[in-house]
């Protein structure tokens, strides 16, 4: 196939790698002609530049953009594309992308690989980071199916795991266990910072381990992928805070109490949960 690539990033600089090596004609799209010049000497893509029309004749096309640019850039892009192009996007919000992305592209499929690196930019892409990652694609009942199954297909060549569910369900999962992490790690270490005494705070950072790391790490992450997922996936973010300050109030409450045997219920019942989420 040829597949356009628009946003050569860490999402869509991998999947221009994965695809490049699986045979498939690859066409870049990025804002910044020296990210084209990368992919190109990277052997990313086999074509790339700066102008839309350079995804005249594509098969598909991935838009691999902030969530905010995702709809204004399939708007851009359909003048340029042929009739059975289909589109899909990368975005970690589906709701409100697909309703506005398909008023633009009818041929449009929300898409969402569960797959990243605290590094950002393409020098961070690499081959096979959507092996055995979850995917999730969120078509609406009006979305062709022929469109639907063209992006299975590829996303099945990245050996990835395939999902499928509507926008509205995919984004109260996801808030769950994708974007309350963000919030709650991003709070955690905001904590550690409000320490007063400064001989505490200082000996708090010698002695971050494994732990501390393991917690904090989502919430070092690029800001701007946080704020969209507050401000685009807000009623599904609010619910699982809501739900997440519930279980903290409990946990406060039984060791306020020093009820021990209920803390230790406590952490009996999320040790044998977590297998359910983390293999």
């Amino acid at each position: 196939m040829r597949i356009g690539i628009v946003g050569l990033g860490l999402i869509g600089g991998s999947l221009g790698i994965d695809f490049s090596q699986q045979g498939h004609q690859v066409v870049g799209i990025g804002r910044r002609s020296e990210v084209c010049q990368a992919a190109l000497e990277r052997k990313v893509v086999h074509q790339a530049g700066c102008d839309y029309s350079l995804l005249s004749g594509v098969d598909a096309v991935f838009v691999c953009t902030p969530i905010a640019a995702i709809a204004p850039t399939v708007a851009a892009i359909a003048p340029y594309l042929n009739p059975q192009t289909v589109v899909t996007d990368v975005g970690s919000v589906k709701a409100a992308i697909v309703d506005a992305a398909t008023h633009h592209w009818p041929r449009f499929v929300g898409g969402h690989p569960m797959a990243g690196k605290t590094e950002v930019g393409l020098e961070a892409a690499e081959l096979g980071l959507y092996v055995d990652r979850a995917y999730v694609l969120t078509p609406l009942t009006q979305t062709p199916a022929d469109a639907v199954e063209t992006v299975a297909g590829l996303v099945k060549d990245l050996r990835a795991k395939l999902y499928q569910c509507s926008p509205e369900i995919h984004d109260r999962a996801v808030a769950w266990i994708s974007h309350l992490p963000v919030m709650v790690s991003s709070s955690l270490i905001q904590s550690c910072l409000s320490e007063p005494d400064a001989e505490v705070a200082q000996l708090t950072r010698a002695l971050a381990s494994s732990g501390f790391r393991d917690t904090s790490r989502v919430g070092g992450g690029p800001p701007e992928l946080g704020l969209m997922m507050a401000r685009y996936n807000r009623n599904s973010i609010l619910q699982s805070l809501h739900g997440y300050r519930n279980q903290l109030d409990q946990v406060i409450a039984l060791i306020q109490a020093e009820d021990w045997e209920g803390v230790q219920q406590h952490l009996r019942q999320t040790q044998a949960a977590r297998s359910e989420f983390v293999s």
